[in-house]
C-alpha cells in the first residue's frame, strides 16, 4: 500500500515538498486555498519575493548555523532549479551572480568583515575596488565606493519557480486541494506537514512563526532605457536594505520590513524604495513602475527555519523568513528525508525542539 502525506501550504516550500516526496513514491495532497483563487490576489511571500540566492553576502560573524544552512542551500540550486527547468521548459534563473556595494566608510568596513569570515569558512568572496565595480556594473551610481563579488549567489524568478513546481507536482501525481485547513488531526493521511508560512502557529499553537510585512517594485524597462544590471546588487542606503534583482522584462527593488500583518503597500515605502534604487542606478527613474506590492514573511525568532518532527505524524517546515525562495531545496530534502524515517545532517539546527514548545503540543 503507498505511503500518504498531506502537506498544508502550497508556497515554493510546500509545493516543492509535494513533488519531491511523490517522486519518492508517497501518495501527496497539497492543501491550499489559492488553489481556488488567482494567484495575483494572494499576498503569500513566494508570490511577493525578489527571488535572491544570497546567503553567503549576507553571513554575519556568529550566524554561523544561518550561514551553513544557507550555503547547503545554494549548493543543491543547480540541480534543483535545472530539474525543474528540463521537466518545464521554464528558465528559472535571472543572474549568475551577486555584487553587493558600499556607499560609504562603516558600509566598507562590514563588507570587509563579511568577506573576511565567510572566506574563513570555506567561501568564496572577492572585494572589488571602486573601478572594479564600475567595470562590472556600469549603470551604478557614482557614490558607490566598493564592492563584494559573490560568483555562486545567482537569483530565480519567483513566480516562475512557483508555477514550474506546481506544474511539476502535478506531473508526479500530487493532488492539489484548493480548501483551508484549520485542524491537522483531521486530515486522512499518514503523515502532515505544516508549511502554511505565517498560518503555521494555528495549526500548531505554541510554534514561534509571526508575520513581518514586506513591500517590494517590480519596474519594467522600456524602449530606450539603460539595460537592467546583470547581476544582482545589493546595499544598505540611509540604513535601510536595498536590493535589485533582474528579470527578463525589468528588475524587481525590494524590500522594506515592518512587524505587521496587513499587505497595503504604504506610500513611504513606495517614497523609500524608490529613492534607494535610484541612488544605487540613477537610470532606474525611466522605467515603468509596474506593480508594488506587499507580503507577509514567516519569521523565527533566531533567523532559522523550523524544519523537525513536531511528533510522530506531524513535521514542521516553516518560519523561513526572507529565505524561503533560497532554502527551498535543502527544506524539501530534509522534510522527504524525514517522512522515509531518516534525517539531513545540514538541517539539523533548525530542529523545532531548539525552542521549548509546550508538552501539549509535543505530545500528540
Amino acid at each position: 500500500m503507498s505511503r500518504s502525506v498531506a502537506i498544508v501550504g502550497g508556497g515554493v516550500i510546500g509545493t516543492s515538498i509535494a513533488w519531491q516526496a511523490a517522486r519518492r513514491g508517497w501518495r501527496v495532497r497539497l492543501y491550499d486555498p489559492q488553489f481556488a483563487a488567482s494567484p495575483t490576489s494572494i499576498a503569500s511571500a513566494s508570490w511577493v519575493a525578489g527571488g535572491m540566492l544570497a546567503p553567503l553576502s549576507e553571513g554575519w560573524p556568529g550566524e554561523d548555523d544561518v550561514l551553513a544552512l544557507g550555503s547547503a542551500s545554494l549548493d543543491l540550486w543547480p540541480e534543483f532549479g535545472g530539474a525543474l527547468e528540463a521537466a518545464t521548459g521554464l528558465e528559472l534563473f535571472t543572474s549568475s551572480s551577486s555584487l553587493t556595494v558600499a556607499l560609504d566608510t562603516a558600509d566598507a568596513q562590514d563588507l570587509e568583515t563579511i568577506a573576511e569570515w565567510v572566506t574563513a569558512q570555506g567561501r568564496e568572496l572577492r572585494i572589488l575596488s571602486r573601478s572594479e565595480v564600475r567595470d562590472c556594473e556600469p549603470s551604478l551610481g557614482r557614490g558607490v565606493r566598493m564592492g563584494l563579488l559573490s560568483e555562486a549567489e545567482r537569483a530565480v524568478d519567483n513566480r516562475l519557480l512557483l508555477s514550474a513546481l506546481r506544474s511539476s507536482a502535478a506531473s508526479e501525481g500530487v493532488e492539489c486541494v484548493g480548501e483551508s485547513v484549520s485542524d491537522v488531526d483531521a486530515l486522512e493521511a499518514d503523515q502532515v506537514v505544516i508549511a502554511a508560512g505565517t498560518g503555521s502557529a494555528t495549526l500548531w499553537p505554541g510554534l514561534p512563526v509571526r508575520p513581518v510585512k514586506g513591500e517590494i517594485l517590480r519596474l519594467r524597462t522600456r524602449p530606450g532605457v539603460t539595460p537592467p544590471p546583470t547581476r544582482t546588487i545589493r546595499a544598505s542606503v540611509h540604513g535601510r536594505a536595498c536590493y535589485l534583482v533582474p528579470r527578463a522584462d525589468g528588475i524587481v527593488v525590494g524590500a522594506t520590513q515592518y512587524e505587521s500583518a496587513d499587505t497595503q503597500v504604504t506610500v513611504a515605502g513606495v517614497r523609500n524604495l524608490i529613492a534607494d534604487a535610484e541612488t544605487l542606478i540613477p537610470a532606474l527613474g525611466e522605467y515603468e513602475l509596474h506593480e508594488t506590492s506587499a507580503g507577509l514573511r514567516p519569521m523565527s525568532p533566531d533567523n532559522l527555519p523550523l524544519i523537525g518532527r513536531l511528533s510522530d505524524r506531524v513535521i514542521a517546515a516553516t518560519g523561513h523568513g526572507r529565505n524561503g525562495i533560497l532554502l527551498t531545496p535543502v527544506t524539501a530534502a530534509a522534510v522527504v528525508a524525514l517522512l522515509d524515517g531518516s534525517e539531513l545532517g545540514e538541517a539539523a539546527a533548525a530542529d523545532p525542539s531548539r525552542f521549548r514548545l509546550k508538552e501539549r503540543e509535543l505530545s500528540r
